[in-house]
């Protein structure tokens, strides 16, 4: 079992693994790598203090090359679910179950919002995780759509379970081609269904399937645990960063404006220092 585990590898996350790590605790960052960062790919940050023009993508390898030397573990697993056990957490990161007895959430902020339909439908045809999910949609037409290449193993393994799969990339697709599977370049516009879902709609058509798979880096945070509290669309925390889930504290971008690495970074301490102090 880890002490803290943290899901988020933006300078939130690293902050709080760092100084979590420093006082002897076994740390795991939870994330997809410093890549998938919208900081990464900022030219120049000019207004975070002793750091002056640099690139986000140098800050960001700073940050965990800082961690990795503090002796925090990195997997690039994406968390699908955490479960409340008792005293611990467990979680589930790519199919495999990881328990820890603290959670930091430092996930940045959710890109898109959800379509319509979407959270009225969720595991009632609208899922977050193929791999999870996707043995209940066997022989069954589904629709899976996807922010980044990272999707593109979470496509092959529909292709060979379900009948067809429309896959609508929000990106430039340039993978490889499925018998039974026919890309549709269009923005969905909602989820169609009322218990269950009955389709996917993009305003000039519509596609009839049993199962909508919407993967994206990182997974709504009320689809993570049961209970967590938001406001204003973020993750409500005290000033200690402790969330509406007693043992779960969130920093960074989640937690609301503003949005700036320098808040990031100081949530993250004051996260990992609470979750310590209770460990």
């Amino acid at each position: 079992m880890i002490d803290i585990a943290i899901i988020g590898g933006g300078p939130a996350g690293l902050s709080a693994a760092i100084n979590a790590a420093q006082r002897n605790k076994k740390v795991t960052v939870f994330g997809r790598g410093i890549e998938t960062s919208m900081l990464y790919k900022a030219e120049k940050v000019d207004n975070y203090i002793g750091m002056p023009d640099i690139t986000g993508k140098k800050m960001l390898e700073d940050f965990l090359s800082h961690a990795v030397s503090k002796g925090v573990e990195i997997k690039h697993n994406k968390v699908y679910q955490i479960f409340k056990t008792g005293d611990f957490f467990t979680l589930n990161a790519d199919n495999n179950f990881i328990e820890a007895k603290k959670v930091i959430i430092a996930s940045g902020i959710e890109k898109g919002k959800p379509m319509k339909g979407e959270k009225e439908l969720v595991g009632r045809g609208v899922s977050y995780c193929a791999t999870c999910d996707g043995m209940l949609y066997r022989n069954k037409d589904v629709a899976m759509i996807a922010d980044s290449e990272s999707a593109e193993e979470d496509l092959k393994f529909l292709s060979e379970i379900c009948s067809k799969v429309y896959f609508i990339p929000l990106y430039k697709y340039k993978g490889a081609a499925y018998d039974n599977v026919e890309i549709i370049n269009k923005k969905p516009l909602g989820v169609i269904g009322e218990n269950v879902v009955k389709g996917l709609s993009f305003g000039d058509m519509t596609i009839s399937c049993k199962g909508v798979f919407i993967i994206k880096e990182s997974v709504p945070v009320t689809s993570l645990i049961d209970g967590i509290e938001l406001e204003n669309g973020a993750i409500r925390v005290n000033r200690q960063m402790q969330t509406s889930v007693e043992g779960i504290y969130a920093a960074g971008d989640c937690t609301g404006a503003p949005f700036q690495i320098s808040k990031a970074v100081g949530e993250g301490l004051v996260a990992a220092l609470n979750a310590v102090k209770e460990l």
